[in-house]
């Protein structure tokens, strides 16, 4: 995807050091963009990737998107920000609730008002089909998170900030994810650990991940929510086809659903495909720019709703192995 728009340019991404940071990273350091400032609390991590890539483009900035005065010392300059950091790990979030509140919802207002302060462009922020129809803590922060990017934008003017959302399904490979956990399992000589074999999930890959924030950048109005279609795999297709890629025997051994697991996904709820644009690979869903004057929609309504599917990761395309092996061999553990 054409990445002109960049050129000349300083993009901010908080939370730098995970994996979307070092995808973007790769993506964009050879190309005309003038800095990249990675964002994020761990010094480790980034001296790691300053080893690793050896750019003057990169620059590092030590900080916690909770602490307001360290945000906003980053982004002088800035032109573009992708907000990626977040506390994603669901087991975590249900159990520390409250830490999730300050990291995924108070820390993405400290940067969306730090970036309208500074004048900056456009900020993606990076939400999650857990989001949608929400049941455990992460997926809730997640979709306040959401509420609070097309809440901070509504009352901007033209030429201020654009405010834009990104939500994405199982981004494969990603750190934490199942993926890694089963070929580090596969490699110890471990079983691999299902919670439940028929549990659907979106599959798509890093560089699917950038193309939708390029493309957010690009076409991104306030208040859009951007969802790129995917298609998903059971749990058990997945590890049968990475056992296959691995030419391994290790036993599947079923240990029951996690905390706030759900059995499939939704990317876009049946509510959003009312406003939902079809741009043929992705959803684009406009914000809700209602005022606190109902009166208009109490009288007239919708009929739409009951007429309407949701997006999820059942009713989307169904990878059979062949095909999960096929997408598998995109990325760099199989390769």
């Amino acid at each position: 995807m054409n990445e002109d728009i960049f050129k000349d340019k300083v993009l901010l991404i908080t939370g730098g050091t995970g994996s979307f940071g070092n995808a973007v990273l790769k993506r964009f350091l050879n190309t005309n963009i003038k800095e990249i400032r990675v964002f994020s609390r761990d010094e480790k991590k980034q001296e790691d990737m300053r080893i690793k890539y050896k750019n003057d483009k990169i620059k590092f900035y030590i900080g916690d998107v909770r602490d307001y005065r360290s945000v906003q010392a980053a982004m002088d300059g800035v032109d573009y920000i992708f907000h990626a950091a977040a506390l994603k790990q669901v087991p975590s979030c249900e159990f520390f609730p409250v830490e999730a509140v300050k990291t995924n919802i108070l820390g993405t207002e400290n940067v969306l008002e730090a970036a309208i302060n500074k004048g900056v462009k456009k900020v993606i922020v990076l939400s999650t089909d857990k989001a949608a129809y929400p049941i455990n803590a992460m997926g809730m922060s997640k979709a306040l998170m959401e509420k609070v990017a097309v809440a901070k934008g509504r009352d901007l003017k033209e030429g201020q900030t654009v405010i834009c959302r990104t939500r994405y399904g199982n981004v494969m490979a990603s750190r934490g994810s199942v993926i890694p956990l089963f070929c580090d399992q596969i490699e110890k000589g471990l079983p691999l650990t299902i919670t439940n074999g028929n549990m659907t999930r979106f599959m798509m890959t890093l560089e699917d991940a950038v193309d939708l924030v390029i493309y957010a950048f690009k076409y991104g109005e306030q208040g859009d929510l951007f969802v790129q279609k995917a298609p998903a795999a059971t749990i058990d297709t997945l590890a049968e086809a990475v056992k296959e890629l691995k030419n391994s025997n290790s036993e599947i051994k079923y240990i029951g659903s996690r905390h706030g697991e759900k059995m499939y996904e939704v990317l876009v709820t049946k509510e959003e495909m009312l406003n939902a644009k079809d741009l043929g690979d992705y959803y684009c869903i406009k914000s809700d720019n209602r005022n606190l004057n109902y009166q208009k929609y109490e009288v007239e309504g919708n009929e739409k709703l009951t007429q309407i599917e949701e997006y999820n990761s059942d009713n989307t395309k169904r990878l059979n192995k062949e095909e999960m092996k096929e997408l598998l061999l995109k990325l760099d553990l199989f390769k």
